[in-house]
């Protein structure tokens, strides 16, 4: 089987890493679209626009399944796209649900944040599942608009970054969260460098494991053959991936697989 993912940028391959680990011997196609992100400060109508040109494009080339590996896209697009078309398209969702019973397993001490980009943490989306989910009134949102810049240029540990998440999360009021939720793709890369913003025992929490799973599941239903052997096409914007970009992209999987 053929599976499609795309993102932003390279967000998305904190996803494709997860998938990765539980389908090793499947053809994979990325499709990062680093020259129109960040998404989470476009309007919806941009958003949904270059969403559904990824989707069109992996689905062109063959994917079985297509997976929207970005936070900002899902909230925006998805629940459009599944309407337009008949394969299936997976989105990632905010780990707010675990957050919530990783707390009360706890003790349900501390408070819980979801940090996320602009336009996700201002929908519909996610206000409704957390008003669901979030009984004992214990999750609060911030977002963090230049992060996914940051890790475009591969920064993920420089005078800037750090001067950024002082200004950012440099208040104290911020140690009483023990849950983050990190609710867009790019900030998975950041979990070493965040956590002396929060409490010494924070743990972080992404939907990227579940959405493996989930489209794991989705295959298995459906029947589709294993590939048997890997391989990973890239693509940015559209285009064939330069070598300096593939270069890159691979080096960001090297570095999950050994987190």
């Amino acid at each position: 089987m053929k599976i499609g993912l795309f993102d932003s940028g390279i967000g998305g391959l904190t996803v494709l890493a997860q998938i990765m680990k539980l389908m090793p011997e499947e053809e994979y196609i990325y499709y990062a679209d680093s020259d129109n992100c960040p998404y989470g400060i476009k309007t919806k109508e941009e958003i949904y626009a270059l969403s559904k040109k990824a989707v069109v494009f992996l689905k062109e080339k063959g994917c079985d399944i297509v997976c929207i590996a970005c936070n900002t896209a899902t909230s925006v697009a998805a629940a459009r796209l599944r309407e337009e078309y008949d394969f299936p398209i997976v989105g990632v969702e905010p780990a707010v649900k675990p957050a919530i019973d990783h707390m009360a397993t706890d003790g349900g001490n501390g408070r819980i944040l979801v940090i996320a980009t602009p336009m996700t943490v201002n929908q519909k989306k996610l206000h409704d599942l957390i008003d669901r989910l979030d009984e004992e009134h214990l999750v609060d949102m911030k977002a963090l608009g230049n992060l996914p810049g940051y890790a475009e240029k591969g920064d993920f540990d420089s005078p800037s970054l750090y001067k950024y998440f002082d200004r950012e999360l440099g208040d104290e009021k911020y140690k009483k969260y023990t849950k983050v939720v990190l609710g867009c793709t790019h900030f998975i890369h950041y979990t070493e460098a965040l956590s002396k913003y929060f409490s010494d025992d924070v743990e972080f929490l992404d939907g990227a494991e579940g959405t493996a799973r989930n489209i794991r599941n989705i295959c298995s239903r459906a029947g589709l053959e294993t590939a048997g052997h890997l391989s990973i096409e890239f693509y940015r914007s559209g285009h064939e991936a330069s070598e300096e970009n593939v270069s890159f992209y691979r080096m960001i999987l090297d570095r999950l697989s050994k987190k």
